[in-house]
């Protein structure tokens, strides 16, 4: 087991190294760096309560907050740029408690390890000249872990709109129930809206905010809603690997749907809100995945920066 000290010590040169590779920009994320933050309503469906005692996972609706995304550590990166999008949802649970689920646009981390994040950041460092990466060190990478060639080469696709965008967990959770027994899961939201994807030159007419724009006046015609999908693992699968999936064909259970409804208040105070993957509720656990467990120590070095960033402007 990693300790304690030294998980502080690497989650320091994983955010100095996302700052090398991002750029500093005072203030914000170290990744996910723009974002726009709503108000939801999640209802259950029930079916998951005979696998958790989640309480959020039971019968009666929560309200939520939940914060849409880029990836990139750079606030100015367009939207109409190739990156992965965040979705990050914290439930507000009936006993004044809060769980969060964050998730990415993608199936798999481009990581198994926090050692190999950190390698695949520095990897990534845009070359001053170019600013973009080089690529005799990103096919280093992938030659000294040929593990990870599928979760590097993902290409993420550029979404007509948040609302039309599959969102995965890709960690493994443990779901705990009434007689304590345990059960593997990941989770995906699945847009109720369908999938949908733009071309390159569709993306080309589009402004670089247009998908927090689009929400917004999707919005003031209707809610947008998710379904959240549970995959539930079988013997075999592995727990530990993020960069890795799971087969289709497991057998899956929707678990309950989420309803965006408007633009969060306070929008400036609410994002500097920290998100965080291992913030679980009674009835759940974080897995063995050793990825999951770092972004704790990741997220809270990446907010004591920007809190103290913000306190000195």
């Amino acid at each position: 087991m990693v300790s304690s000290s030294a998980d502080q010590t690497l989650a320091v040169q994983v955010v100095d190294s996302m700052e090398r590779m991002s750029g500093r920009h005072p203030g914000c994320r170290r990744s996910s760096a723009r974002g726009a933050v709503f108000r939801a309503t999640f209802t259950p469906t029930g079916a998951a309560a005979a696998l958790t005692t989640a309480a959020h996972l039971q019968t009666r609706p929560v309200t939520a907050t939940v914060r849409f995304s880029n990836s990139e550590g750079d606030p100015h990166t367009p939207d109409t740029a190739p990156v992965t999008r965040g979705m990050a949802t914290r439930f507000h649970l009936q006993d004044g408690s809060d769980t969060d689920l964050v998730a990415l646009s993608v199936p798999r981390f481009v990581a198994s390890t926090p050692r190999e994040f950190l390698e695949l950041t520095e990897a990534l460092r845009p070359d001053p000249g170019t600013r973009r990466p080089e690529p005799a060190r990103v096919h280093a990478f992938v030659h000294a872990h040929p593990h990870l060639a599928e979760a590097v080469a993902q290409q993420p696709p550029v979404p007509a709109s948040y609302a039309c965008t599959a969102y995965w967990a890709v960690h493994a959770f443990i779901w705990v129930d009434a007689a304590g027994a345990g059960q593997p899961v990941r989770y995906r939201w699945e847009p109720e809206a369908g999938r949908t994807d733009l071309t390159a030159a569709q993306a080309a007419t589009r402004t670089a905010h247009y998908l927090t724009d689009e929400l917004h006046q999707r919005l003031e015609r209707a809610p947008v809603a998710f379904d959240l999908r549970i995959q539930l693992a079988g013997p075999d699968d592995p727990t530990h690997d993020p960069s890795t999936v799971w087969p289709d064909h497991r057998e899956e259970i929707t678990a309950g749907r989420l309803e965006v409804t408007a633009p969060a208040d306070g929008q400036d105070l609410r994002d500097t809100q920290a998100f965080d993957p291992t913030r679980v509720t009674s009835g759940i656990q974080i897995s063995d995945d050793p990825v999951l467990a770092f972004r704790a120590h990741a997220y809270a070095e990446s907010h004591l920066r920007r809190s103290h960033e913000r306190q000195s402007r």
